[in-house]
């Protein structure tokens, strides 16, 4: 059969996304690994997938994929580039939207030039809501690695995991090295999302993101938004601030108790229809 498809990023943060309301498929993890695959396949950080709702009061059911095929809570890439899918698809001619995944409600708001503003929720900080194994909350844990190396993070849940580490310089960071190791730590039930974040000034930094079966990314926007989350509580950036990443820049604004409001950019980089047949095992 022969599948539609919309190729989009976010800040370089890249992703293949289907309608499956209009649409029928069944996509097992052998199939979107082979689609994620950059020289054989489509190729993309995370597949999005576009679900009729199954709760009240909400618009879409909303289904990301890692490039490996396992299914994660959340992206803030994804669901940027996801309202502006559907909303150019004519699924809805809504703006604003509550869109449910499998971490809970994000409400994406559509603004001029591709830009979309989310309600990414509420942090979470308890060791038992990352998963993180640890016996009491701390503001930073000693995380031991390979060779008797230690590194100190801070653990938040966007709805997704994320452990921050400060580094003084971003770009010298042994990201290649420490994220895999971060990433699968057996602190870490779930597996992590490993940020390493530079502080610029209050109002500004750099994040290099290694995500949970992808690798490094050229963005990550739950990763941006963990990350500036952990250093406004240690009064290290203030409320309002621009994270950089290597695929471009994300505004995060939050302040303690309330939720968290990412804007960034999305890009529409084409429309396409592939035979599942050569995909499937």
């Amino acid at each position: 059969m022969l599948l539609e498809f919309t190729k989009m990023h976010g800040l370089g943060n890249d992703f293949m996304v289907i309608d499956l309301i209009s649409q029928p498929a069944y996509l097992d993890t052998l199939t979107i690994q082979r689609m994620a695959d950059r020289h054989f396949g489509i190729g993309f950080d995370q597949l999005l997938i576009v679900e009729p709702p199954d709760m009240p009061n909400v618009d879409f059911k909303y289904r990301i994929f890692n490039a490996d095929g396992s299914e994660v809570q959340q992206c803030g890439n994804g669901v940027r580039c996801f309202a502006r899918f559907v909303h150019e698809r004519q699924l809805t001619n809504k703006t604003k939207m509550k869109v449910q995944t499998k971490s809970g409600i994000v409400e994406p708001e559509l603004g001029p030039n591709g830009w979309v503003r989310v309600n990414m929720g509420q942090p979470r900080f308890l060791p038992e809501e990352i998963p993180f194994l640890a016996e009491e909350q701390e503001a930073l844990y000693p995380l031991e690695l390979a060779n008797n190396e230690i590194i100190n993070i801070d653990v938040v849940s966007m709805g997704n995991p994320h452990a921050v580490t400060l580094v003084p310089d971003v770009m010298k960071a042994d990201v290649a090295r420490l994220g895999p190791q971060i990433e699968s730590h057996t602190r870490f039930p779930e597996r992590v999302n490993a940020g390493f974040l530079q502080i610029l000034d209050e109002k500004h930094a750099r994040l290099r993101v290694f995500e949970r079966g992808v690798g490094e990314t050229l963005a990550c926007g739950t990763g941006a938004c963990a990350a500036a989350v952990s250093a406004m509580r240690r009064g290290l950036l203030a409320n309002e601030v621009e994270i950089e990443l290597a695929g471009g820049r994300l505004h995060i604004a939050w302040r303690e108790g309330d939720v968290v409001w990412m804007t960034g950019p999305t890009a529409k980089v084409y429309d396409g229809r592939l035979d599942l047949r050569y995909f499937q095992g």
